[in-house]
């Protein structure tokens, strides 16, 4: 069966990375607000913020959902309420779908804004095709699966769905131990519920390995030192796997990442937009260009990959036992918001030096190394380096760079 091409679904942790996503290849973004994502420690959306991202983005023919997918207690029902009525009168454009997991916060959305499209978050625990069944009836767009499905499971799930009925699937990026991402392990150790969006990762820390105090007792675990990080999964990464991932029936490949930065966003979305549109030109040549694929999604920053549970059940091959340290080959320096008399304006992100070796990340997966012939501030001042973050400088490479082209460097 010939399956139509499906969308790339990217985060966005903030305006600047919203447009760096569109940029470099995004069919669709998603973004949380202030309040009802999972991503609380995120810079998350102003109402304003939002309103500009969504203008961007349909500009560009891309779609943006915003995330509202709490496990939400009564405390939360009347704030979301009011949040699902700013959504939907947002101006000049509002989203094109809520994500969406806690059944409350789904009966909400539907009475304030009927004509609203939603898709079930992950977090509902999404794993056979009666429960997508259940949500299409009452009125759900798309299920997004949970990630302990297999592929062959997935297809089974198409098999028996509305052919309307869209699924959407994680492709890339960081794995949670938990079920589904339902996790008390941040809330019992720091009081922060992962369930409302303040998980700190308690899965990466470093856990001292026990012995028996006596017969079938012992100490609780702690972190300290010594030990070894025994909750720490390696990343997922599909990107060698796009013909089974579209055989399966997915709809939207979605990439996780709403803490990431915008070098993060645009290594990762440029790569899969390559990849899933050279596969759809020609198997051949999406089979010829993946040491490229391979070459640049390794240029983000990832903790070793694995295919998760898409081949089947993981083993403790797909864990990190030593460390939770990510491998990461390049250093962000900044987007060029401007360009005028050969001079590039960005907001620098890390430190560099006039004389520096960098190179120009295109959007269209073009890599240019250049140099750093000269860097001045914002009232013109010439200077040799820029050591201050967030500072605007105005800077003269080799090659002159083009608007929404990033920057970054190689580590040493």
């Amino acid at each position: 069966m010939k399956r139509n091409k499906p969308e790339l679904l990217i985060p966005a942790s903030s305006l600047e990375v919203l447009k760096t996503a569109v940029i470099f290849g995004a069919d669709a973004v998603y973004i949380g607000g202030e309040a009802f994502g999972l991503r609380a420690k995120a810079k998350n959306f102003s109402m304003e913020e939002m309103a500009e991202g969504i203008a961007f983005a349909h500009a560009h023919n891309v779609k943006v959902y915003v995330t509202a997918n709490i496990l939400a207690h009564n405390y939360d029902l009347d704030g979301a309420r009011k949040y699902f009525e700013e959504l939907k009168n947002m101006q000049p454009e509002a989203p094109d779908a809520l994500i969406i997991s806690d059944p409350g916060m789904f009966t909400i959305a539907k009475e304030v804004w009927p004509e609203v499209e939603i898709h079930i978050s992950t977090q509902a625990n999404n794993t056979n095709y009666q429960t997508y069944l259940f949500w299409w009836k009452l009125g759900a767009k798309r299920v997004v699966s949970a990630r302990e499905l297999s592929l062959l499971e997935i297809k089974t799930i198409r098999e028996h769905i509305p052919k309307e009925m869209e699924i959407e699937s994680f492709i890339h990026g960081a794995m949670c131990i938990s079920y589904s991402g339902r996790c008390l392990l941040s809330n019992y150790f720091t009081g922060r519920d992962a369930n409302k969006g303040a998980c700190t990762h308690p899965c990466r820390w470093k856990y001292a390995i026990v012995e028996e105090t006596r017969p079938g007792e012992y100490m609780p675990v702690y972190e300290n030192e010594r030990g070894t990080y025994i909750f720490n999964s390696k990343d997922l990464c599909m990107i060698e796997y796009i013909p089974e991932v579209v055989d399966a029936g997915i709809d939207s490949l979605k990439i996780e990442g709403r803490m990431k930065t915008a070098l993060y966003v645009a290594t990762v979305a440029r790569t899969y937009r390559k990849a899933i549109d050279d596969y759809f030109e020609s198997p051949e040549k999406y089979r010829a260009n993946m040491d490229w694929y391979k070459a640049e999604i390794s240029k983000c920053t990832y903790r070793q990959f694995t295919t998760g549970f898409y081949f089947g059940k993981p083993d403790e091959n797909t864990q990190i036992y030593d460390s939770n340290t990510y491998v990461n080959e390049y250093t962000y320096l900044g987007i060029v918001d401007e360009v005028s008399e050969g001079r590039a304006r960005i907001e620098q992100k890390n430190k560099f030096c006039v004389g520096d070796a960098i190179e120009i990340m295109k959007p269209d997966g073009n890599n240019v190394p250049v140099t750093v012939e000269a860097i001045y501030t914002e009232d013109g001042i010439s200077v040799d380096s820029a050591p201050h973050p967030k500072q605007i400088l105005w800077i003269k490479l080799s090659q002159t760079p083009e608007k929404y082209d990033l920057l970054r460097v190689k580590e040493q």
